[in-house]
């Protein structure tokens, strides 16, 4: 771990940084695997998230809002640095995002501003010192390791907890917790507490002034922890498993085959269980920035990586296209420049989130800006460009998707043998398209392209248009291509 107080080069008092503030500081908060759709603002009435349904009121909540690419690394860093992440360079887990690109760290520190960050940020790499523009650092890997020496609580010798997680070898519920056990930790020594209680100590007595703050919380990714107090929260019996089409057969992953109707209920029980112990964290974030003074002069944006799947058509995941996968909750609070309570209904991307960014903050832009800025939603006016549609990808199986109000269009070569542990019966189904009409169809369960073939033209030419304006090798293309040839040439992975 780096030192923060090495790191910082001013200690100063909470009333002196309020007296000489002149710049507003930030405050990213990430979630991992949070979907859009377990979040009680999103009129979930099982999700009970009144920290988050509170800094939605205060703030503006956008309900359609997506992911670019639904797995963490390309993901996140497709989002810091504001490119779609084959410009960025990640699109696969395992890649590290190349230390020269652009970030909005470092747009953050060429206006002055002290970089921090705190908690999973799947750089791929040891922290070192300005790593992607961030001063101080204490990412997974130092998480982990400090984590690890703390004295914990010791826990009943009675006590039911989960086994060490050991995703792929285990059996799938054990692995995604279908028996709805605790981590053997006491709230308080929970990594994602421990993560939390980092930050808080940066807010309290090493905050330099003005600050731009990542706080990246592990949960409520696989295997869904939460610590022995939220044993008794949700009954597994009160949920009810997301129905399984018949289209939907030859796609469920193997791992997933085994899983009984209880097993369903108790990951979903998990889950909301897991998010529930999220937004307590997000709250005692909240509060510490009340608490010092500095909730009216803070600009915070609260969002996750990707959504995630419960269970729909037979998947316990994110890694594809449907709609669970790739819509995230996105909320952004600014006392004085955001209008209060607003809902926004409009598509809205994740490489949206940096140009509204660095426009909200009056920084520089990105060298590179896929996106648009929000910000004429932010104050309660309508933007000169609205999208129409979204735009997603998930370049380890080869596939991507458009999504209109109406229609939501796959193509996928069929032709990758994906190596994410989620392989199917036909591991290599060769080429195939899917596109549902979402206003008959929103569950996504038939497919209607044979029948609509004006509609997957079109929406083939808005994803060809997507690669062609943001791919760095769209020079590249082969002239004369068919279309869904010049689809298959955009969906290979390149990671370096």
């Amino acid at each position: 771990m780096l030192s923060r107080r090495t790191a910082l080069t001013t200690l100063v008092s909470a009333p002196l940084v309020r007296a000489q503030a002149t710049k507003p500081n930030f405050l990213f908060i990430i979630a991992d695997d949070h979907a859009g759709y377990v979040l009680g603002a999103d009129g979930n009435r099982q999700a009970e998230t009144p920290n988050l349904d509170r800094l939605a009121s205060e703030g503006a909540r956008f309900a359609l809002h997506h992911c670019n690419q639904p797995v963490c690394t390309p993901s996140r860093q497709s989002f810091l640095t504001g490119q779609m992440p084959c410009m960025a360079g990640v699109t696969v887990l395992k890649t590290p995002l190349d230390e020269n690109k652009p970030t909005l760290a470092k747009q953050f520190q060429k206006a002055g501003y002290h970089t921090a960050v705190f908690g999973k940020m799947h750089f791929n790499r040891p922290s070192k010192p300005g790593l992607h523009g961030f001063e101080t650092m204490m990412t997974e890997q130092d998480i982990n390791r400090e984590w690890s020496k703390k004295p914990i609580k010791t826990p009943p010798t009675d006590l039911k907890a989960k086994p060490k997680w050991q995703p792929f070898k285990d059996p799938s519920r054990i692995w995604l917790n279908a028996d709805k056990l605790p981590f053997p930790r006491y709230y308080e020594d929970m990594r994602g507490t421990f993560t939390l209680r980092q930050a808080q100590q940066f807010l309290k007595t090493e905050r330099p002034n003005p600050f731009a703050l990542w706080v990246s919380f592990p949960e409520p990714h696989s295997p869904f922890d939460f610590p022995i107090e939220w044993t008794p929260k949700y009954d597994k019996a009160k949920f009810k498993a997301p129905i399984i089409g018949p289209e939907d057969a030859w796609q469920i992953p193997n791992i997933f085959r085994n899983l009984s109707e209880e097993d369903r209920q108790g990951i979903i029980a998990s889950y909301y269980t897991s998010v529930n112990y999220l937004d307590k964290n997000v709250g005692e974030l909240l509060e510490t920035l009340r608490a010092q003074g500095l909730d009216d002069n803070t600009y915070v944006v609260y969002m996750a990586d990707h959504g995630y799947m419960l269970g729909h058509h037979g998947r316990i995941e994110k890694h594809c296209c449907y709609d669970q996968a790739l819509r995230v909750p996105l909320i952004m609070r600014y006392p004085g420049k955001i209008k209060k309570g607003q809902v926004v209904t409009q598509f809205t991307e994740h490489i949206d989130v940096p140009a509204t960014i660095t426009d909200m903050m009056g920084l520089e832009r990105l060298p590179i800006q896929h996106g648009e800025s929000l910000r004429p939603y932010l104050e309660g006016k309508k933007p000169a460009k609205v999208r129409d549609h979204i735009f997603s990808q998930y370049l380890e199986n080869e596939e991507a998707c458009i999504r209109t109000e109406r229609w939501k269009f796959i193509e996928c070569t069929g032709k990758r043998a994906r190596t994410d542990g989620y392989e199917t019966d036909k591991p290599t189904p060769g080429h195939y398209i899917r596109l549902y009409d979402l206003k008959a169809d929103p569950g996504e369960f038939t497919d209607v392209a044979a029948k609509h073939p004006d509609v997957v033209e079109k929406l083939r030419g808005l994803m060809l248009a997507r690669y062609r304006a943001t791919h760095p090798e769209a020079a590249q293309e082969p002239k004369g291509a068919k279309p869904e040839e010049s689809v298959a040439f955009y969906l290979r992975p390149r990671d370096a």
